[in-house]
């Protein structure tokens, strides 16, 4: 038998009552939640807000339509967002207020490729289940292993090489290009994505000019006069937001889409508002499948009925950052269902929420997609050209290609700006064949 002293006795009453207090909550078996706390962080200011406001009142109208059907596992849900456009440094206080004064369980963070990169390491930190909702870079999973972060849709790796060979596939007689991005990460790197992949596809093409505009431009005029002296066959620029809008109304009135070959990786979420100023004939990506006449899915209820009633509340149709808003929350939904039939019908630690997450396969809007062992997301990439028709008053997409992710996406353990050298006019002849626009 063992004897155990008073003192000694004290002394491990004293642990056993310390324990939950010391150990992380993601440490110990959990209880269901009164509710699911959410920290979501978008742009609700500044030129980004164009498309983190849609990103946001999608956040609104989904939790809403879900809290209607009981939540998630019975347990209603509740958004905390928070504005990423005062910068990387407030963004990280926000993200810690969020975790340690709100208590949120999750957090879905962020569109800035920057703020992404700064917010997978707190989330270590804090163990928190972090869900990378929109940012774009490919050097997330490439150059770190996060516990606790996972990525719901694509990176710039397939975002970049699916336009590139669209445009190789309908224009391979193509002799010069040109870019137009804006001078920070995002416009460098998908620049060099591009020019890498290009010169592996078709060695010979000429670049005319490298134009870095500051971020933040205003007047473009200085890059309009040069791609007008130069007339490059192809125009390539991956800006984005009030930027982009801006960069298009000054080159529609400078009458440069009729000397160049515009492609806009980003541009999907910019037709609505620049309307008919855009021509036909420019090529646009949609940073995945998102596109509200989405030509497989846009007649399924539930693609119909979320854009029926984004349009109603908000006026507009909705934009890739809707879509990828949704994804985060369908993932996490699923992720969380899952888990819990896993675990006996117990709420599941936010380590055995996080490892569901990986490898979890789940429908979305526009189809059903994968996150990757390494925690990345796997999705198409619809690329189209613009047309005008009378249904509308800004272009559609015609001629839209799907590309699936195995012909875009590096695969796993591999460097997405190495990767792409390996690629070919082969590669170009397996893209699938273009899905013409019907009304």
């Amino acid at each position: 038998m063992i004897r155990t002293t008073r003192r000694q006795a004290v002394a491990v009453a004293a642990s056993a009552l310390a324990a939950p207090w010391i150990l992380p909550r993601s440490a110990i078996g959990q209880q269901k939640p009164s509710e699911i706390r959410i920290g979501i962080s978008t742009f609700l200011s500044g030129p980004a807000s164009v498309f983190g406001v849609p990103g946001r009142n999608a956040a609104d109208l989904l939790i809403e339509q879900m809290n209607a059907r009981g939540g998630i596992q019975g347990v209603p849900i509740k958004a905390l967002v928070i504005d990423e456009a005062p910068g990387v440094n407030f963004l990280l206080g926000e993200c810690r207020r969020l975790a340690q004064n709100e208590n949120v369980d999750v957090m879905f963070a962020s569109i800035s490729s920057a703020s992404c990169l700064a917010v997978a390491p707190l989330a270590e930190e804090l163990r928190l289940p972090n869900i990378m909702w929109d940012c774009g870079t490919q050097r997330i999973f490439e150059e770190g292993k996060w516990r606790y972060s996972v990525r719901t849709q694509a990176n710039a790796v397939p975002e970049i090489v699916a336009p590139l060979l669209y445009l190789l596939k309908m224009r391979p007689d193509v002799q010069t290009v040109a870019v137009v991005n804006q001078d920070y990460a995002w416009g460098r790197d998908s620049w060099a994505i591009w020019k890498t992949a290009m010169e592996a596809i078709k060695p010979g093409i000429r670049v005319l000019a490298e134009l870095f505009p500051k971020f933040g431009a205003t007047d473009f005029s200085t890059e309009i006069t040069r791609l007008q002296a130069l007339r490059p066959d192809v125009v390539f620029s991956t800006s984005w937001g009030g930027e982009l809008d801006t960069f298009l109304r000054q080159a529609a009135e400078r009458r440069l889409f009729e000397r160049s070959l515009f492609v806009l990786p980003l541009a999907e979420s910019s037709l609505e508002r620049v309307g008919k100023t855009l021509p036909e004939g420019v090529i646009v990506g949609a940073r995945g499948d998102h596109w509200f006449l989405h030509p497989i899915a846009k007649d399924t209820d539930r693609l119909k009925n979320f854009v029926s009633e984004y349009r109603k509340r908000y006026g507009q149709y909705p934009i890739y950052p809707t879509y990828h808003m949704a994804q985060a929350l369908f993932a996490l939904e699923a992720a969380y269902t899952k888990a819990i039939a896993a675990n006996g019908g117990a709420w599941p630690s936010r380590e055995q929420l996080m490892d569901t997450l990986r490898g979890l396969e789940f429908e979305h809007l526009t189809g059903r997609m994968k996150i990757r062992e390494d925690g990345q997301g796997l999705e198409p990439m619809l690329v189209g050209v613009t047309k005008h028709v009378p249904e509308y008053p800004f272009p559609v997409l015609d001629q839209m290609v799907l590309f699936p992710p195995e012909l875009t996406m590096n695969p796993m353990g591999t460097k997405g700006l190495e990767w792409v050298k390996g690629l070919t006019m082969e590669t170009v002849a397996k893209a699938p064949a273009p899905i013409p626009y019907k009304a």
